[in-house]
């Protein structure tokens, strides 16, 4: 049975890290002080309605960051979701309508649209990435190349445009990249026995035992030699590295033939 990585839900470590994003949001907006244009302009008790509104066609995702914002900067907003995350949209879609104090939804709307329009815009191309491999057995991962701050909610956009969520952090899954191939190659081991000494040290860890101990094991690999010395130590995923077409098909070719337990 192949094994793969834990998906990106929307859960509760998911909101922290979108409250801390609103937090940060929020300071580099108002620092310490306040929306001058519209306390100047705006009465306190002003009630308002804004349509949150798609200018093309795409997927939308974030808008449960919404709800989470909201509630985090105290804003004096209803918000009524139109369509949900992975939704496909069409240009002039509404797709959210924010209700209450005009105050609050003037300073707040360009943080909601930053959220809102960086979610949608990787679901979007995630989705175009899944269409074009839609016909096949391959899958769209995503990568731990995040914004800082962004790691989750950025793979709940993958998720959301139809990818398969990698490695959320370094903590989640072992992988044995070209660096640590080459300092094991270094101390005199061979690529598979670096992939045994791992095994051995996950299934003999003495903390967290059941969480290690179920950490997928992946092997990154440049060129096909490195594949079949890697193989015969059985890890549950190889990653090709920087492969031209021609040496990929060699390599799943011999995965086919040679290696099925490999993913």
């Amino acid at each position: 049975m192949h094994r793969d990585f834990k998906q990106t839900d929307w859960d509760e470590t998911l909101v922290d890290d979108l409250q801390q994003l609103f937090r940060l949001a929020v300071r580099e907006d108002l620092d310490r002080f306040c929306d001058w244009t519209t306390v100047s302009l705006v009465p306190e008790d002003a009630k308002g309605t804004a349509d949150i509104v798609s200018r093309k066609a795409g997927v939308i995702s974030g808008l449960q960051a919404l709800d989470v914002g909201v509630e985090e900067l105290q804003a004096q907003i209803e918000v009524t979701l139109e369509r949900k995350d992975g939704d496909p949209v069409e240009p002039g879609t509404v797709v959210a309508t924010l209700h209450g104090a005009t105050r609050d939804i003037l300073t707040l709307e360009r943080i909601f649209l930053n959220v809102i329009g960086r979610c949608s815009g990787i679901a979007s191309l995630t989705r175009l990435f899944v269409d074009q491999v839609s016909h096949t057995q391959a899958k769209i991962y995503d990568t731990r190349k995040t914004t800082p701050g962004w790691r989750r909610m950025e793979k709940w956009a993958v998720r959301t445009g139809g990818g398969t969520n990698h490695r959320v952090g370094l903590f989640a899954a072992v992988m044995i990249k070209d660096n640590h191939l080459a300092h094991a190659m270094q101390a005199g081991l061979t690529p598979a026995a670096a992939v045994e000494q791992v095994r051995g040290f996950l299934q003999n860890a003495e903390q967290e035992t059941d969480f290690v101990r179920d950490l997928i094991l992946e092997v990154e690999v440049d060129r096909i030699g490195q594949l079949r010395e890697v193989a015969v130590a059985k890890p549950d995923i190889v990653l090709l590295d920087n492969m031209s077409c021609e040496e990929l098909s060699a390599c799943v070719a011999f995965r086919q033939a040679e290696a099925p337990w490999l993913q």
